[in-house]
């Protein structure tokens, strides 16, 4: 039973948009370059209307708004990038009702915020521009991680495609107007 329906409506429907707009800027190519304006209108709109939602019900996790509005929720805050507060924020509210969340979920969240801080990821989500895996804290340990979260086990073809750790500075000045961007939103 959905505890708070009419507000998991709500957030699959901004998801959705979201992915809309992604999808029509995509097909006509617009989002090669930089992080397209309209892109972020809606990351930034979503965020502050989930902000607004956890303040009257806490983070939508599954036995408030159902695992689909749930999965919204994350979603939005994934592509919440101009926030880094809000994106961390919401990462402590999911380890704080981490029995109720998607484990994968918190593996992603937490791999992202870890990218954009030029620090090395735990679960081998985020992949770098030429499709490699940034680095992680423990390649060796890198699958049983993964498991643990309810992510599949990565190939040894992916494994190896795992950047190492003394590759992350080079790949961070590889788009310096990207390093640019961090440092205006405050992740570095």
């Amino acid at each position: 039973m959905i505890l708070y329906k009419k507000l998991a409506n709500e957030l699959v429907q901004l998801a959705d948009d979201d992915l809309l707009l992604r999808n029509e800027l995509a097909g006509k190519g617009e989002l090669q370059k930089g992080y397209h304006p309209a892109m972020e209108a809606v990351h930034r709109s979503n965020a502050k209307r989930l902000r607004e939602i956890i303040a009257k019900i806490g983070y939508p996790g599954i036995s408030k708004v159902g695992a689909k509005a749930s999965e919204a929720a994350w979603l939005i805050v994934q592509h919440a990038i101009s926030e880094p507060d809000f994106m961390q924020h919401c990462y402590q509210l999911m380890i704080s009702e981490k029995e109720d969340i998607n484990p994968a979920h918190i593996a992603y969240l937490y791999d992202r915020i870890h990218y954009f801080k030029s620090k090395p990821q735990r679960f081998g989500t985020q992949l770098t521009a030429d499709g490699g895996i940034y680095p992680v804290e423990n390649k060796a340990n890198l699958n049983k991680q993964r498991l643990r979260m309810n992510l599949p086990e990565l190939s040894q073809m992916k494994l190896d495609a795992v950047y190492d750790l003394d590759q992350l500075a080079t790949l961070d000045q590889q788009d310096m107007d990207y390093t640019i961007w961090r440092k205006e939103v405050g992740w570095l």
